[in-house]
């Protein structure tokens, strides 16, 4: 009998509007609240946005065997989402409105497994360094002990949010 997972999430382009008007900082908490729906990648691999404040975002996820790679582990890429939105969004956080950003590149040091038995991790992203075009982020992955599980760091593209098309 195999498992199986059900999920769904709201149209990707509210969130999109909602962050062309709003500065970063602002469209996070309205985020974390609940006031605005959640992207559809926090449905698919299931971690939450906890905390933001200007220069720091910490996200959590509690690993499950859909997030396994083939020897028994949670999957890279799942530190990896977790690491860059952490990064990313402690860079959107200091964001004014009409102002946005992309991951440039993202190094990830993968320093112990995690599985099930793991527990709930955190992801905390801190702003290393901000300038008019490109920012530095970093991000840690650490267990319920503060852990350190995995490493990363991430430049940003800044750039101005597209007109609205109407």
């Amino acid at each position: 009998m195999g498992r199986t997972r059900t999920y769904q999430w709201e149209d990707p382009a509210i969130l999109a509007e909602a962050a062309g008007r709003m500065a970063g900082i602002d469209f996070l908490r309205e985020l974390q609240a609940g006031r605005l729906p959640r992207p559809p990648i926090n449905h698919s691999v299931d971690f939450a946005l906890d905390e933001v404040e200007p220069g720091r975002a910490v996200f959590s996820l509690t690993p499950g065997e859909e997030h396994y790679n083939p020897i028994g582990s949670v999957h890279g890429g799942i530190f990896a989402t977790l690491l860059d939105s952490a990064a990313g969004c402690a860079v959107q956080s200091t964001l004014p409105q009409g102002m946005a950003y992309t991951s440039l590149d993202l190094t990830v040091k993968f320093l112990r497994r995690i599985t099930v038995d793991t527990g709930t991790v955190r992801a905390i992203g801190t702003v290393v360094s901000k300038g008019r075009q490109t920012a530095l982020a970093q991000a840690q992955l650490v267990d319920g002990t503060d852990r350190l599980l995995a490493h990363a760091t991430s430049s940003c593209l800044l750039f101005p949010v597209p007109p609205a098309r109407g």
